[in-house]
């Protein structure tokens, strides 16, 4: 009978110890905040097709930052890349994302928004300045 006790005991606190762990964790994130919060995100194949189609119906009449005459210059594009801090020169490029593309899109991480830089579509820190998910629009 006392192996079988002792079998209980040790599962039962093996158990519970696991629960105090994570809860440890958790906690610690809590107090230190997740650095790491929006780094995996990024556009998928899902808002990558509705990019396309809102493209499709509107390349007609497109907002300002989407028009060929505000593409970037070959230098600045090479500076908006995913991942990256926005640089002060693409900073005075930004322009609000149009209103009805957003809304067909999951909305943003905190402190994050979709905003139209030179023919990308961007999602942005507003926070940080760092560009999560960058999406180009082919501009004829």
């Amino acid at each position: 009978m006392k192996p079988y006790l002792l079998a209980v005991a040790v599962c039962a606190f093996a158990w519970t110890g696991g629960f105090a762990l994570a809860q440890g964790r958790g906690q610690d994130k809590e107090k230190h905040g997740d650095r790491d919060d929006h780094k995996d995100y990024s556009y998928n194949d899902h808002d990558r097709e509705v990019f396309r189609t809102w493209y499709a119906n509107h390349e007609d009449h497109l907002p300002p930052g989407l028009a060929k005459r505000d593409q970037l210059p070959p230098g600045l594009e090479r500076q908006l890349v995913e991942r990256g801090t926005l640089p002060p020169g693409l900073r005075k490029k930004i322009q609000p994302a149009p209103v009805e593309l957003v809304r067909e899109l999951p909305p943003p991480p905190p402190d994050c928004e979709h905003v139209v830089i030179g023919g990308h579509l961007v999602l942005l820190n507003r926070k940080t300045s760092m560009v999560l998910a960058v999406f180009h629009f082919e501009i004829h």
